[in-house]
């Protein structure tokens, strides 16, 4: 203690000049109106620069949350498109059917950030943050805000692996928007951005353009979900149909916030599907 007071006191004047600064600091903005206001001026852009920077980071922190919530309105938006563009052609020529609601109680979504994920290797996998005790199962669809992403592989408790498109072992069922024409979605190594569809007969009409999206026909996706666009016309190796090269909308690389859809009549439509006659 004695030592501490000998440092003090050793130090006095070096304090009382501080707080004689201080105190000079404060009299002449206080007491002096251009010095106050600018003060004032300068404290205020500090002040708002803070803020700004607290903004910034509180937006981009709530950012996850933003781009689950945009995710699931954009699949909402494709299905009851899908939807409605059916009632319309469906309708007699002199009405228009008006639902009571368009958006599907068919299915839900799962938010689900990914932790993990490949783009370069033949069969490729991306992991999410969501498991069997978050309702996830293998077989369900994985989407994105920009289209299809892939099917549930494999589920942990807590986890989930999904097969990407960009993987040879994955088929989708996938159609020409405004149209019955359906082929299957398949990569084969390459641009992960590119993808082809085969099976298109020959007596279908179409262009390079035109835009491919899920065709329902499974209990995985529901209809209307975007893929991306026809981008070259050939012909399959048998030569008795088209072989479609789609330009994928998704870019894999870029993924950060997916969806898996959960079909609320999965096990029924399943069970029918394998009775059915063949």
């Amino acid at each position: 203690m004695r030592e501490l007071l000998e440092r003090l006191a050793q130090y006095a004047h070096w304090l009382v000049f501080f707080l004689l600064e201080i105190l000079a600091g404060i009299m002449l903005f206080q007491f002096n109106r251009y010095q106050h206001s600018v003060w004032l001026t300068q404290a205020n852009t500090v002040v708002g620069q803070v803020l700004e920077w607290e903004s910034k980071a509180t937006a981009y922190i709530g950012l996850n949350a933003r781009n689950a919530q945009l995710t699931e309105q954009n699949i909402v938006l494709q299905t009851e498109n899908d939807r409605l563009r059916h009632l319309i052609s469906d309708a007699p020529a002199d009405t228009l059917p008006v639902p009571d609601s368009l958006r599907s109680d068919d299915y839900s979504l799962i938010a689900a950030h990914i932790i993990s994920n490949s783009i370069s290797r033949k069969d490729n996998y991306l992991t999410i943050d969501r498991g069997s005790l978050d309702g996830v199962q293998p077989e369900m669809g994985v989407v994105s805000g920009t289209g299809v992403v892939g099917i549930v592989a494999k589920t942990s408790p807590h986890y989930a692996v999904v097969m990407s498109v960009l993987n040879t072992r994955s088929n989708i069922s996938c159609r020409l928007r405004g149209s019955e024409y359906f082929g299957y979605l398949k990569w084969t190594g390459g641009d992960p951005l590119r993808a082809h569809i085969d099976d298109i007969p020959r007596h279908a009409t179409f262009s390079v353009g035109d835009e491919v999206e899920t065709s329902g026909f499974s209990s995985v996706f529901p209809p209307g979900i975007y893929v991306g666009k026809v981008s070259n016309i050939g012909d399959s190796d048998d030569g008795l149909a088209y072989k479609l090269e789609v330009e994928l909308n998704t870019d894999m690389a870029r993924l950060r916030d997916v969806s898996v859809v959960v079909q609320q009549h999965e096990e029924e439509l399943d069970s029918m599907t394998q009775i059915a006659p063949k």
